[in-house]
């Protein structure tokens, strides 16, 4: 085994995900539900799947230019356009990435410099403080709290700022609150921005998945937010294409050019298939995406139904994204205790809230990105757990 000497202080420093720590240790255990992880478990649309062998007979299996096809940039930018209110070239302001989480780190890797702050939501999806230290960054955590429906706190994030912030990021809808920025939340961030000349760094993996009257705004279609926002965007899930890893940022000129170069020798450009099958996915049928919205709301009325059965917990009820955030600090046991409680006692894998930033303390995370029937198989179990 190799002595630390040869381990870098970055990668010390990167923290281990909490979501999958978690599933990892259930593997010892047998007959599990899980219900930790954001994967939908919707299969692929078959028109996407086709378009994909489709372009692998055409040819398409060779290296593409390192922002992806142009093709691919081109239905982008129709998307962005119509979808988002984005206006982008898509030659120059937008670039292919291996998933969302490839464009985050372009992105972090492209603008932050060492000793540089992103202010980042805590809680918040686990990535962005390993994302920040991976670019020899600080990441300054902004409240994201119960009380105020998991919204921003603008006066907070502005009392944030320092003469080393370099960006604030922004994830709506979020994981793993499940709530959704308003615009007027968003205004009040773009004005931090300009006032403070900022980047923002705005996550929109799960644009597609909103309930009720809910609805999803980029930030960077407020006035004078185009030009200072990365705009991250994935096909895992709105599409359920989690194993193409494919998606998108848009940005402007610049920063997208130096995200192009870094991708060239990082990744050299997501694979040409998945580019071809998200081309298929953004100018194909959308009805699927319909159902599974319809499906993940119901999945969201049971489980809240399920969750009201316990006296002990309180939950926001989920604005977007298909996670519940449940309080379960009536139970006096810190998340860790108690999702490994809920894993040896009911065989059920949940997060606790703390793999999301120390904020997450008190609570636990619970994906619905599973059948009604496992939601219930599992709720029935936690509740005869929680019991003692």
């Amino acid at each position: 085994m190799f002595r630390s000497k040869w381990i870098s202080q970055r990668a010390d420093m990167v923290p281990w995900s909490g979501v999958r720590k978690m599933f990892n240790y259930a593997q010892k255990y047998s007959d599990v539900i899980n219900l930790s992880l954001g994967e939908p478990d919707f299969d692929t649309p078959q028109h996407i799947i086709k378009a994909a062998i489709e372009a692998m007979k055409k040819g398409y299996t060779h290296y593409t230019p390192n922002a992806g096809l142009i093709e691919f940039r081109e239905a982008v930018a129709e998307k962005l356009r119509k979808e988002n209110g984005i206006d982008v070239d898509p030659e120059t302001e937008v670039i292919a990435t291996v998933g969302a989480m490839g464009a985050l780190s372009l992105a972090m890797l492209t603008v932050v410099n060492p000793g540089d702050e992103v202010l980042i939501p805590n809680p918040g999806f686990a990535s962005y403080e390993a994302q920040v230290i991976l670019a020899e960054g600080k990441p300054v955590s902004y409240s994201l709290n119960e009380d105020e429906g998991f919204d921003i706190n603008a006066e907070e994030i502005a009392g944030l700022i320092t003469n080393k912030t370099r960006a604030i990021l922004v994830n709506t809808p979020s994981n793993p609150t499940g709530s959704v920025l308003s615009e007027k939340s968003l205004k009040k961030i773009a004005e931090i921005a300009v006032e403070n000349d900022l980047l923002v760094i705005s996550d929109e993996a799960y644009e597609a998945i909103t309930y009720d009257n809910f609805r999803h705004v980029s930030i960077a279609s407020l006035p004078d937010m185009k030009d200072r926002t990365i705009s991250i965007f994935s096909f895992s899930k709105t599409y359920a294409m989690t194993g193409w890893r494919i998606g998108f940022a848009a940005a402007n000129e610049e920063i997208i050019r130096q995200m192009t170069k870094l991708q060239e020798h990082l990744a050299a450009h997501p694979s040409s298939i998945s580019q071809m099958a998200a081309i298929a996915a953004l100018r194909g049928p959308k009805d699927h995406i319909k159902k599974m919205v319809k499906e993940y709301s119901e999945r969201r009325e049971l489980i809240m139904e399920e969750l009201a059965e316990i006296p002990e917990i309180k939950c926001f009820r989920p604005q977007g994204a298909f996670y519940v955030f449940p309080n379960i600090k009536a139970f006096k046991m810190s998340s860790e205790d108690f999702a490994m409680h809920i894993l040896e006692k009911a065989r059920v894998i949940i997060v606790p809230g703390t793999a999301f930033g120390n904020n997450g303390e008190g609570y636990v995370r619970i994906s619905y990105a599973a059948s009604k029937e496992e939601i219930s198989r599992a709720m029935t179990r936690m509740k005869q757990a929680l019991k003692t």
